[in-house]
């Protein structure tokens, strides 16, 4: 059979599930990645994204070369390029691992009806998620709004098998050559991007590395670590998820050597990440609006009357030094530690009054695992209009965080170092009580 596959957001030879059947089908395979950003507008992928993209579509060209393969990049419109692709190649089928974003499933409902009416088998998979968004419910079948009842009724239900070998042999091609990857100038004119390769290694190989040397080193110390921004203790492997160079199949597995229990805290990071596209997927109206109604109208600063207040807050110059730190380490890597980032997130919306929406644009554009049903929720937690128990009225203080998990200032002197701060931006008590007496205005 001849057969397209089409790689998106999973740039990995191994547990790859769409490439797995594809080979074991194919008589000739076209392996392409098609460059349409326009199709996931408002959330095309930000500028540390786009260097990400680059440099893991790098990889993967590097890795197929080497097996004698190579990969047709291409650029435009899906629906137009693949169509094109079909008539070069004079392909049967066509496969793919499936996306969960609204745009990308209306694009891919769209064109699986398209193609199979016009003979041509469609074969999709999941490669992106333990668990489909649609497969949990609640006793009455509505979506889990908690994460905890959820992810119990998750964990029963995970029976994953075993995972997939990687791709090694590939059947001949038949389409025309693609573009070079330069063409698509995903890191043109990026400037302060250029600096992100000082602290990453990309690609599936580095994903790999990265996994093992976290369950062999840091995985025991996990439950501790992970709370102090100034150690080693996180996994650091988001960006590497979300772009599909390592599926959370994998990571689950290499876990389960260490930790067979998935109720331990570090396997519960990813049942939050199934929560989000859990959410995402049954509440796609979020990346715009609240998930709790009340806060629709929640009276957020103008945009006018906050942009100074917001560009301090950006280029980490509020004079709270653990929030500038914070911000430092996301404008000097493209990535945040996860307490920073609630407590960052924490003084934008609660201390500032700064629409949280206004927060999940940044961390949009400047963070390398820029992942839509992450930031959504993550950002509606830290606003407190979202799902799960939060209380709406917890307030950081970056203060008490840094005395707590931060007392000996290592992550403070290496995000800001020894020049002069700025003074305070504003009052972190007068700040906490006038928020507090919004957020009750709305709950009441």
């Amino acid at each position: 059979m001849r057969i397209v596959h089409w790689f998106r957001r999973d740039l990995r030879l191994t547990d790859n599930p769409a490439l797995s059947w594809a080979l074991a089908h194919a008589s000739t395979l076209d392996l392409v990645y098609i460059h349409a950003p326009q199709e996931e507008a408002p959330w095309a992928p930000g500028a540390a994204s786009r260097w990400w993209l680059h440099a893991s579509l790098q990889a993967l060209s590097a890795q197929l070369a080497q097996r004698g393969a190579s990969l047709n990049i291409r650029s435009g419109n899906s629906h137009d390029v693949l169509q094109t692709l079909l008539a070069e190649t004079r392909a049967e089928a066509i496969s793919w691992n499936r996306l969960y974003e609204p745009a990308a499933l209306r694009r891919d409902q769209a064109l699986e009806a398209e193609l199979t009416q016009a003979g041509i088998s469609v074969h999709t998979a999941n490669a992106q998620l333990l668990l489909e968004p649609w497969q949990i419910a609640t006793k009455t079948g509505t979506p889990y709004r908690v994460f905890t009842p959820f992810w119990k009724t998750a964990r029963q239900q995970l029976d994953l098998g075993p995972v997939l070998p990687p791709a090694e042999e590939f059947p001949a091609s038949r389409a025309k050559a693609g573009l070079g990857l330069e063409a698509l100038r995903l890191v043109a004119g990026q400037g302060w991007s250029d600096k992100l390769a000082e602290h990453w290694s990309v690609g599936e190989p580095a994903a790999l590395r990265q996994l093992a040397n976290f369950v062999e080193q840091k995985l025991a110390q996990y439950a501790h670590g992970r709370d102090r921004p100034g150690q080693a203790g996180t996994s650091r492997l988001s960006p590497h998820l979300h772009w599909g160079e390592l599926g959370p199949r994998q990571i689950l597995a290499a876990v389960a050597h260490v930790e067979p229990e998935r109720s331990s805290p570090f396997v519960a990071e990813l049942g939050w990440r199934e929560f989000s596209h859990h959410l995402l997927f049954h509440f796609p109206h979020c990346t715009e609006a609240p998930l709790n109604p009340r806060f629709a109208k929640f009276p957020w600063r103008q945009r006018e009357s906050c942009a100074a207040d917001l560009g301090a807050w950006q280029q980490g110059r509020t004079g709270i030094d653990f929030v500038d730190a914070g911000m430092q380490e996301l404008w000097q890597t493209g990535w945040m530690h996860n307490r920073m980032r609630m407590i960052c997130g924490s003084l934008l919306t609660k201390n500032l009054g700064i629409d949280w929406r206004l927060g999940a644009a940044w961390f949009w554009d400047t963070l390398v695992d820029a992942n839509l049903a992450n930031n959504t929720f993550g950002w509606q937690w830290i606003a407190g209009c979202g799902a799960d128990a939060a209380p709406y009225f917890r307030i950081f203080n970056p203060d008490t965080q840094a005395d707590k998990f931060d007392a000996d200032g290592v992550y403070r002197r290496r995000w800001l170092g020894t020049a002069p701060r700025p003074p305070a931006l504003l009052d972190l008590k007068t700040s906490r009580a006038r928020a507090l007496a919004a957020y009750a205005r709305t709950r009441a």
